[in-house]
């Protein structure tokens, strides 16, 4: 399909591009395998389902491990073969820039796709898609500014350390950021010379099979990108166990991530790279400014994206002098971002991505109920038939109860008190997760004193997740061991070799 000749930007507008997309000879549900668009072997399908209206959207390819074994041997094929390996940087930057303006022209397409398979207002995965762009246009601009090194050595040797591409890469992404994600588990990886195969997430794989012609047409060779449908269970563990695969880079949740490690030990001890799970704690003292501002992005912090995202600050950590006055201006920020239809711009929500992670989120807003916790709006999914549930806000939470341990992935947010610098960092580090952290202050000396003890792979003081592509993103403790973004990523889809030369003297 061609990009829309006009610049969606009403509902009805979004409408009428959806009903485009989707007419015959409708979308493309094959997988991409060897430079082909192809049925899976043994020809199933799994349907994708529009979760804001529950009509089915297509039959896609649902690939299992025979559709790993040839999807991998190409991918090994075309690493070992070098077109791409080999290719100078300057070429490969050239082709992932294409990529990058492909994507940029296509982005209203590729955008709506994301929102008519997970959701998402469409104004958010307009958002993602200039996320996804930036982070190719940034990979692909490092790919020549990497150097090796030469090593300090006496008059008769010279020693040079290498980076070499570490071969066939696996990525599975999610679907809560689908092409946002896969941006930056591919980027890098594609920059550092490597083969990648892409499984996405059952859930949400259209947009990902959009970017396989784009790729195509960019000028990537033969086997370089290719993309598996399917199952976790079925093709991804079959990635995730091959001989043949040299690195895993994942993000979902810290189980299926613990699975995966077990699968690289049983193989070939391939490299694994997680972005998990998070609970992530927002820190507000009572000296910061603008409490109307503060509540504002507090909300948003859990609320943007259904709360269907890994470093939603679930976690509202507020002192106790100013707790009651904030809540207050929280639930005020939540009234403002109810659910709508994921078609209309002005729409700050959308719908849970499916039934089981629907059934999921209320089930914990009712365990919140039962535990004790103070239930101040929300709680109750909106009738119709699509999977909505609006901002939900728990006060009096305590550290025994499920909802403010647990990861819901959902519109939950949990609000603990604290009257001492000690307490909030004693009650932030309380978790199996370090994704991210959130802290709200004018006094510099505490920022800096909690920024240092908070056990997390990312710290936002005052804001929210305003971040670029110029920093790592990545968790520690149980959220994970790896880092997307910046050159860091580029590196770590890298191997080093250390070359010794004795010279004559």
């Amino acid at each position: 399909m061609t990009e829309h000749r006009r610049i969606p930007q009403t509902r009805d507008d979004w409408q009428a591009l959806a009903a485009e997309l989707t007419a015959a000879p409708g979308l493309e549900t094959r997988a991409f395998i060897d430079d082909a668009f192809v049925e899976a072997a043994d020809g199933a399908t799994l349907t994708t389902v529009n979760p804001a209206t529950g009509a089915a959207l297509a039959e896609v390819a649902s690939c299992d491990a025979a559709d790993a074994e040839v999807a991998v041997a190409a991918a090994r094929a075309a690493v070992d073969g070098g077109a791409w390996s080999r290719l100078a940087p300057g070429r490969r930057k050239a082709v992932l820039l294409k990529l990058a303006d492909l994507m940029a022209a296509h982005k209203h397409e590729l955008a709506l796709l994301d929102t008519l398979d997970m959701g998402k207002p469409v104004s958010s995965a307009l958002g993602d898609l200039a996320g996804a762009i930036g982070c190719l246009r940034y990979q692909a601009e490092c790919i020549d500014k990497l150097y090796g090194e030469v090593a300090p050595t006496g008059d008769n040797a010279l020693g040079l350390v290498l980076r070499e591409p570490l071969g066939v890469v696996a990525c599975i992404v999610p679907w809560n950021f689908p092409l946002m994600m896969t941006a930056w588990k591919i980027a890098p990886a594609l920059a550092a010379g490597n083969s990648v195969i892409l499984k996405p997430s059952e859930k949400s794989p259209l947009s990902a099979l959009r970017l396989a012609s784009l790729a195509r047409e960019a000028g990537l060779p033969r086997g370089i990108f290719q993309v598996l449908p399917g199952f976790g269970h079925s093709v991804g563990k079959a990635l995730a166990l091959s001989m043949e695969v040299d690195c895993l880079a994942f993000t979902g949740s810290t189980g299926v991530g613990k699975q995966l490690m077990q699968y690289a030990g049983q193989s070939n001890l391939k490299k694994v790279f997680l972005e998990c799970g998070g609970k992530s704690p927002n820190l507000v003292f009572a000296d910061c400014k603008d409490l109307d501002r503060v509540a504002q992005h507090a909300a948003a912090a859990i609320f943007h994206n259904q709360g269907e995202v890994c470093i939603a600050g679930s976690r509202l950590l507020v002192e106790n002098a100013i707790r009651e006055a904030f809540v207050e201006k929280v639930l005020a920020a939540a009234e403002a971002m109810q659910p709508g239809d994921p078609l209309d711009p002005a729409s700050f929500m959308g719908a849970m991505v499916d039934r089981a992670q629907y059934e999921r989120v209320l089930d914990y807003i009712r365990r919140g109920v039962e535990e004790g916790a103070q239930l101040r709006t929300g709680g109750a999914a909106l009738e119709g038939p699509g999977l909505f549930i609006p901002p939900t806000v728990f006060d009096g939470v305590t550290e025994t109860m499920a909802i403010g341990r647990e990861e819901i992935f959902g519109p939950v947010l949990a609000v603990f008190g604290f009257d001492s610098e000690e307490e909030a960092i004693r009650l932030a580090n309380d978790s199996d997760y370090g994704l991210a952290a959130g802290l709200w202050s004018q006094d510099i000396d505490r920022i800096m004193r909690v920024t240092r003890r908070l056990r997390s792979g990312q710290v936002f003081v005052n804001n929210w997740a305003d971040m670029d592509q110029t920093v790592p993103f990545g968790g520690v403790k149980q959220s994970g061991n790896g880092r997307d973004k910046s050159h860091h990523s580029l590196e770590e889809y890298s191997d080093l070799k250390s070359v010794w030369m004795t010279l004559a003297t």
